[in-house]
C-alpha cells in the first residue's frame, strides 16, 4: 500500500511539474457526442491558471414524447504533450431533467437526475482562434430515470477568445 500511495505522489508530482502550454482564457462551441441521447451540447471553457480550467456543457433533446436537458461542469487540468497538441484530464458532475409525455391522460411524468463525471481527452490549438478535441466521459447517475454508468465520447470544435 505504501509502494502504491509513493508511486501515486510521484505521478502526480511529475504530471504538476511537466510544462504546460498557455491555454486560451475562454472558448465556446459544440461538444458533439451522442451515448447518453443528449447528442450535440454547447460548451463554453474558461481558463484559471496556465493549465487549469472550467468547461460547462449544456445539452437539450426535445422528441415527439419528451424533453430533457444536462447541464454538467467540469474542472480540468491541460499538459503540453508536443507544440500545441495538449492532453487533459478532469472531475466533476451536474444535474439534468426529461420529461416525457404520454398518450394517457395524466400519464406524463419527468425525472430528475445528478452525475457525477471524469473526463480524458486530447485536443489541438490550431494558429486560428479553433481548438479541436476528442474526450471520453465516463458519467455515473443518481435519479429514478438514471442510475447507471453512461461512456460518454466526443468530438468538440471550440472558438478561442
Amino acid at each position: 500500500m505504501k509502494k502504491l500511495f509513493l508511486l501515486t505522489c510521484i505521478l502526480f508530482g511529475f504530471a504538476a511539474t511537466a510544462g504546460a502550454q498557455s491555454i486560451s482564457d475562454n472558448a465556446i462551441g459544440l461538444r458533439l457526442g451522442d451515448s447518453d441521447g443528449f447528442g450535440a451540447e454547447i460548451s463554453y471553457q474558461r481558463a484559471l491558471s496556465g493549465n487549469n480550467r472550467l468547461e460547462f456543457d449544456l445539452g437539450w433533446r426535445s422528441g415527439d414524447s419528451y424533453d430533457g436537458f444536462k447541464l454538467a461542469g467540469l474542472y480540468q487540468w491541460v499538459w503540453q504533450l508536443d507544440g500545441n497538441f495538449n492532453w487533459y484530464a478532469g472531475v466533476g458532475g451536474g444535474i439534468g431533467s426529461y420529461s416525457f409525455d404520454s398518450p394517457i391522460p395524466g400519464g406524463d411524468d419527468s425525472e430528475s437526475f445528478f452525475f457525477a463525471a471524469g473526463d480524458i481527452g486530447v485536443e489541438y490549438n490550431f494558429d486560428i482562434p479553433l481548438l479541436v478535441s476528442l474526450d471520453f466521459r465516463p458519467e455515473l447517475g443518481f435519479g429514478d430515470f438514471r442510475d447507471d454508468v453512461d461512456f460518454d465520447i466526443a468530438l468538440s470544435l471550440r472558438y478561442q477568445f
